[in-house]
Order: C-alpha cells, then structure tokens, then sequence
C-alpha cells in the first residue's frame, strides 16, 4: 500500500463501518471508529492493539462532535479521511409516519453527517488535504414505495457532498458519496425502523414490497468486504471520485432511473422551454 492513513469511521459495530474498518486496519491504515456504548468501544479496540481506537459518540449529539474530533486531531493524531457511515434506513408509507420519525431519519442520516463534516474540515483546510466519504444509498438516486423518508435523507445527503465537493476541491479535499445497493448489512434487519401500518388503501403497493424485502435480508448480492475494498481504492485514488455507485444492482436501478429521466425531459421539452422571454 502507498501510504498508511487515519480514517474517522462513523458507526463501526456492525455492516459497512464493521467491513471497512476491518478492512483498513488490515492493509495498515488507523482506524478511529465512532460507536455507541463502552462495551462497543471494547470490542473494537481488541481488532487492533495498536491501530484502533473507539470513541463512544452518538453523531446526534451535535454539541458533543466538534470536541470530540479535536480531541482525536490531539491524541490520536491528523484525520486525513472522514467516513459518515452511521444510519440506519426507516420504513413506512409517508401518509402513515410521524413527522417525528422523519425528523430523527434526518438527525441520524443527514445532519449528523454534516456535523461531522463541519468539525474535520478546519483541520483538513489548514493542511490543504483531506478526503471526506459520505455512504449513501442506490435509494439517493432511485425511490420505492415506503422508504420516503429514508431516500429522502439520502438525496439530501448527496447533493450536499457534491456541493461541499466544489468547495473544498481548491484546498486539496475531496468528497465522494459512495451509493451501495443491497448489501448483507443489517440494514433491512436489525438496523431498520419500520411503522406498523394504518391504512388498507396501501396494501396493496407496500406488503408485497415488504415481503420481499424481509425475504431478501441476509441473502443479497452484495458483500460488504467487497464494499470496503473499493472504499479503499476510491481513498488511495489521486483523483477520487464525486460518486461511486457499489453493486451491480445499484448499477442497473440508477441506469434506469437516468435513462426514465432523459426520456420524460424529452417528451416535456416544449412545455420547459416556453417559459423564456
């Protein structure tokens, strides 16, 4: 490997932070790995003696973030990689769930990224250097009945990583959200929220994508560890990506969905053009 870094991995008990970590701290790199309870903290500690360190940090206690990443630049030593991997997926038709539930989906998937994002670049800027990698989703390009809220974090978490990406690109730092399809994570399992269901007139879109879905966990095409090597590529790039797309599901769903766009831009092209002077 060309060069040993410190990564910042948000959310390293279980799924892709788990891989990638595991990953990292294989090929050489120091792993920071955020988690959620002193036990957690332990057991990531016992991956590497000296090469991993866990911080017991909820990415929703906003106030906490920016004295905690001082403190890693302090003891630990520069991050020269961020990665906001914690969040969870919510399920539940839009009609049916609580404005409180999405408001918590945002918390977790969206505003504790970017505070995270907010406490590195200080120090990336001041070193001209840095990469930051935001996991999104396949659902940050591509949507389905009953994960609304869910995709609905994941775009916002994807323009905003392209927007900081041209801010920060003349001073060195690069931003690549990386969008996974369906990996065996515990995303459609124990990491899911899902609303009990209220209104028949919805059954008939929803159960049978639910059904699949609880059917496929555990059984998708997508290894994380393959997942966390191509993390890794994308970090030692000299010209890192702004998007990478991972599995070959991811691939064809955002294919069509770009290709369904293009065609109803053309068929709609008379109507948006008449609005000019």
């Amino acid at each position: 490997m060309a060069s040993s870094k410190t990564l910042l991995i948000t959310g390293v008990s279980s799924g892709f932070g788990r891989a990638l970590a595991q990953e990292a701290l294989a090929v050489g790199h120091k792993v920071i790995g955020t988690v959620r309870s002193a036990q957690a903290k332990r057991d990531f500690e016992s991956l590497s003696a000296n090469g991993a360190w866990g911080r017991v940090l909820d990415v929703t206690d906003f106030d906490a973030i920016d004295g905690a990443v001082a403190q890693i630049e302090a003891s630990v030593g520069p991050i020269d990689v961020l990665v906001n991997n914690a969040g969870y997926g919510h399920e539940g038709i839009m009609e049916e769930s609580p404005l409180s539930e999405m408001r918590q989906q945002f918390d977790v998937n969206v505003f504790g990224a970017v505070a995270m994002m907010k406490a590195v670049l200080p120090f990336m800027r001041a070193r001209r250097r840095g990469h930051i990698l935001n996991i999104t989703s396949m659902g940050g390009y591509i949507t389905m009945p009953g994960i609304a809220y869910y995709c609905g974090s994941k775009f916002a978490l994807e323009g905003i990583s392209e927007a900081l990406g041209k801010e920060v690109k003349p001073f060195g730092i690069a931003v690549t959200a990386v969008a996974p399809g369906s990996f065996r994570t515990d995303w459609a399992g124990r990491s899911m929220t899902r609303t009990p269901r209220s209104i028949s007139d919805y059954d008939d879109i929803f159960d049978p994508i639910r059904r699949a879905r609880e059917e496929k966990s555990g059984k998708q095409l997508g290894d994380p560890v393959k997942a966390a090597r191509a993390m890794l590529a994308a970090i030692a790039a000299d010209q890192p990506p702004a998007h990478l797309l991972l599995g070959s599901d991811a691939l064809g769903l955002v294919r069509g969905k770009l290709s369904a766009l293009e065609d109803e831009i053309r068929a709609w092209e008379a109507v948006t053009v008449s609005t000019d002077n």
